[in-house]
């Protein structure tokens, strides 16, 4: 039998750029602003969705964000206002 694939957010990429941008962080600050073992390059792919981030990724998004996971991983639903 082989692995069914999950359906992938389709907002996800947009939203973390939005997040980015809000907290006007560049690319290499926010990479370091969520506290883990990631680059600029990494950053770049998830706004490309060429990448998925983790859910440890996600959870540091939210958190620097304010907001919840379901919110990021949700296509319908939007990001709070700030």
């Amino acid at each position: 039998m082989g692995r069914k694939h999950r359906r992938r957010p389709k907002r996800l990429a947009r939203k973390l750029m939005t997040i980015r941008k809000s907290l006007e962080l560049s690319q290499t600050e926010m990479a370091k602003a969520l506290e883990l073992d990631i680059s600029y390059t990494s950053v770049s792919g998830y706004e490309r969705g060429a990448r998925e981030p983790d859910l440890i990724v996600l959870l540091r998004y939210a958190r620097l964000y304010g907001c919840t996971m379901e919110e990021l991983v949700d296509d319908k639903m939007k990001l709070p206002d700030r």
